[in-house]
């Protein structure tokens, strides 16, 4: 199978680094698209310390930040083959659909609940259902908070006002079925190619949190930003499941442990950078927040999807009840 030039130049990242890895038991390779600065590159880089310390340096932690590995389809089937170990992204649904529950729109009233529903006893039911598919998962984190709309038309106040954009929508399947309910032109596309695609004008705009919306300096090629705060995500960390299973049980309990602060660690500095990010996109944008009827018009379009998940075998009425139950239960 010819492989691209990014894949390509992952391999060779990983061969370049492989010479470093002759002292320890066990090599774990990792990548994402986040640049290192961002709340995930610092969770992991987090991570890389206390596992090697931890494991006594029998583990030897890997980090590639940036895409330097490929696309995070790339990187995910990377994972799948065991070329590298781990990675995190949007792809987490291949790995175990019910990952998609937690993206449902307003499925939780904001962060409380949301940590509250990574760290539930729910969530690790769909983090071992992983492992049918070959990966192990040892924690899930928020994917770097609530997402948020950009574009370059005008500002959003109700979902009627994504009629006729050019919306960028991740490629997969359920964000484009929630797309559809909103009524957008959809365009499916790698989150590492929008910069380019809103400078030339090819997509009006995009949704993401505001880590994302600034790490990646859409601030620069995008006029408006609208707080809809119209959905989130889970951020597991997947693992290829062969490699887990050869670590002997000690250092599997060490690499769980560490996940699981990892993460809860990611969630931390994302939240605590919202406001600030949102004040420093606010100097360069156009800001507005929808108030409570925008944001009920944006309720009412994405029902559908509720039910589109059921009907599809995502999910069953049952199991999103269990989740609402599982977010509410810290309180």
């Amino acid at each position: 199978m010819k492989l691209t030039s990014r894949l390509l130049a992952g391999i060779v990242a990983i061969a370049a680094s492989a010479t470093t890895a002759m002292a320890a038991d066990f090599t774990f390779k990792y990548g994402q698209s986040q640049p290192g600065e961002s709340s995930r590159g610092q969770s992991m880089a987090f991570f890389e310390a206390e596992l090697e310390k931890r494991s006594g340096g029998r583990i030897e932690v890997q980090n590639f930040y940036s895409n330097v590995l490929g696309t995070e389809q790339e990187m995910f089937d990377q994972v799948t083959t065991g070329l590298i170990q781990a990675t995190r992204g949007g792809f987490f649904a291949n790995a175990n659909p019910q990952f998609n529950i937690f993206l449902l729109p307003f499925l939780t009233a904001g962060w409380d609940e949301m940590q509250c529903l990574v760290a539930s006893d729910f969530t690790k039911a769909v983090q071992d259902g992983a492992a049918a598919n070959g990966f192990h998962v040892p924690a899930t984190g928020i994917s770097q908070g609530f997402r948020m709309y950009t574009n370059n038309v005008r500002p959003i106040t109700k979902v009627s006002d994504l009629e006729g954009l050019k919306i960028r929508e991740p490629q997969t399947d359920f964000f484009i079925a929630v797309a559809k309910t909103m009524g957008s032109n959809i365009t499916p596309m790698a989150f590492s190619e929008v910069y380019q695609a809103f400078k030339q004008g090819v997509v009006d705009g995009q949704h993401n949190p505001p880590a994302n919306i600034w790490n990646y300096n859409l601030h620069e090629v995008q006029k408006y930003l609208s707080v809809t705060n119209h959905m989130t995500g889970p951020d597991p960390l997947l693992v290829n499941k062969e490699w887990y299973d050869s670590l002997p049980g000690d250092l599997q309990q060490i690499f769980d442990e560490v996940s699981v602060e990892a993460l809860a660690l990611n969630d931390s500095l994302a939240r605590e950078a919202e406001a600030e990010l949102l004040g420093k996109l606010g100097a360069q944008m156009e800001v507005n927040t929808l108030n409570a009827d925008g944001i009920a018009t944006f309720k009412t379009a994405v029902q559908p999807v509720y039910q589109a998940g059921i009907d599809a075998g995502h999910f069953s009425r049952a199991v999103i009840e269990a989740a609402l139950a599982a977010a509410a239960s810290c309180g």
